[in-house]
Parts: C-alpha cells; structure tokens; sequence
C-alpha cells in the first residue's frame, strides 16, 4: 500500500521524503504556508515595470546563519559594480557588514550608534569603500546596548528614518542589514524602508519563524509605514549536492511563486572566504559562481530601476 496517497499536498511530499530516507527529519510546513496565506503569492511591485530611485531596501531574516550579510554586501557591491550608488547601512551589532566591506573597527570614529542615539548626523558617519559608488554607515559594538536604550526614547521608531531623510537623495539604493531579531533595531530599518528582501537558507531550519515574519512586516505596515512591502525572497548557500536543498526551493517557489528570485545564491568557499579578506566577491572572485549569483540578482532586484547616478 502506498503511504501517501491518502495525505494531501505537503503532507505527502514529507512522508514521501521520509519513505526515502527513513532517518530523515520530518519538516514542519506550517511557518511557510502561513506566510504564504498572509503574503500571497503575487510579487510586491512590479519587478519588470518601472519604480522610482531612490529606494531603501531592508534584509531581514529574524533567524541568523541565513546569509543575510552576505546578501547585503554582495548585492550592494553588485548594484555599485552596475553604477548605481549604493549606501549600506549596518545596523547589526556584530559589524560583519562593516568588516566585510574592509573597515578596521577599532579605527571609526562614529557609527551608526551615534546616529540612533545622539542625531549625529548620517552624513558624518559613512565611509568609502573600495568598491566605486557603494559606501558603508558602520556598526561598532556599541549598538548592541541600543535595543535597550531606545525603550524610553521619543519617536523611538524612526530614529534611522529621520537619519536616512536627510541623505535618501543622494543615493539611488539605501541597503540595510538589520540584526537577526524583531527587536527595535530591525522595527527602525522597516520604518524606513520601502521594500523588505528575506534571504532565506535552503534548509528547513531556516524556514521556522517565517510566518511570524511576515506577520511582523505587516504590523509595521499598518502601524509605522503604509509603503513597506516585501519586494522579493532570495534563496542563499543552495547545496546542489543534497536533495533537501531542492525540496526546500521547489516548497518556497510553490509557496511563494513570483515573489521568489529567479536567481539561487550558491554555497561555495569563495563566498565564505572574501570577508575575511575585507571584499565582496565580485573583487574577491570575480569570476566565481558566487560573484554571477550576485550580479543576476541585482538585475532582478534594479529590473525596471532608471539609473540616476553619473
């Protein structure tokens, strides 16, 4: 008798995979049909039409691990590499986005902790990179007190908002790589964004708390910023050695449909090794499997988008 002709649709696709391979783990599809239900499956602006620059995106994944730096370094630097200019702002305490991109940490003088809690203005924290038309806000450790410190503070979830205000002209994309957590910092990056990117790691892991993000967004789209949609899903570090990374992608495409990238950012070395370098991949390896991913999805991602800058 076969296991699975009476289990509907995800049900039967996991107890198929379970048949396979007895030892398995059995993943739990309800973050992902959840999100699905609340997001449709249509995607958040028309990827293919025209959308006006500037534009603040924020990379969101309340899960770590995900590749969610790597995304935001990567596709700025390939977004910069296209002539856009492209500011990222690190508002994750660990600063990996900052160390990424070549700056020494223990050589800033201000960060992005000092535009959230003093009104330092923006303008006096970006640095240069090495990469034409990408420049970085940095994040030093300090931040990782501020989800404390913003509690009592007035109009506490614009702070980056008002911040950002003053520079959004002069950038064609804003990139924001918000901290793994819902807390006040990624609540800032979402008040201030027009769209949210969600890496997601084709592990099923990495789905869980899906649903609750998606949830999220929405909350802070009635209540903080009617304009904020999620634009797209990028699925990250795809093994296309293991089945289960093609089972979680073909789940997040039927899921999702549109809404996911066309591109799958590969699991390879070279992608893990440029930050220790202080580069994105597209000067690290500019030929690597990692370093095409990357500049696809920018294209998707500035599809329709009119260059502004020289």
């Amino acid at each position: 008798m076969d296991r699975t002709t009476t289990i509907p649709g995800d049900e039967a696709r996991v107890m198929r995979r379970s048949a396979d391979n007895p030892q398995a783990p059995t993943p739990d599809l309800t973050g992902i049909k959840d999100a699905a239900a609340r997001l449709g499956t249509s995607p958040s602006g028309d990827r293919d039409g025209t959308y006006e620059l500037p534009r603040i995106i924020a990379l969101a994944n309340q899960k770590g691990g995900v590749g969610k730096t790597t995304t935001t370094v990567n596709l700025g630097a390939a977004l910069a590499e296209s002539g856009f200019r492209v500011l990222l702002v690190d508002l994750d305490p660990q600063g990996n986005a900052t160390t990424g991109l070549g700056l020494n940490l223990r050589s800033i003088d201000a960060s992005i902790y000092d535009v959230m809690m003093t009104d330092m203005p923006i303008d006096d924290c970006i640095e240069p990179t090495s990469v034409k038309n990408l420049f970085v806000a940095p994040a030093t450790i300090d931040l990782a007190g501020a989800e404390i410190e913003l509690v009592p503070m007035f109009s506490r979830e614009f702070r980056l908002r008002r911040a950002l205000s003053h520079v959004r002209d002069d950038y064609d994309y804003v990139l924001i790589d918000c901290p793994p957590s819902l807390g006040l910092l990624t609540v800032n990056a979402m008040a201030s964004a027009d769209d949210v990117i969600v890496p997601i790691q084709c592990e099923y892991y990495a789905l869980e708390g899906l649903g609750q993000l998606v949830k999220n967004v929405q909350l802070i789209k009635t209540n903080l910023n009617p304009a904020l949609e999620i634009r797209g899903i990028v699925m990250t570090m795809f093994d296309g050695r293991t089945k289960l990374a093609e089972h979680v992608e073909a789940d997040v495409r039927e899921h999702f449909g549109s809404t996911v990238y066309r591109t799958v950012i590969p699991r390879t070395v070279r992608l893990s090794e440029a930050p220790s370098f202080g580069q994105p991949i597209t000067t690290f390896d500019p030929t690597s499997r990692g370093a095409i991913a990357y500049r696809e999805l920018a294209k998707e991602v500035s599809r329709g988008a009119q260059r502004r800058s020289p």
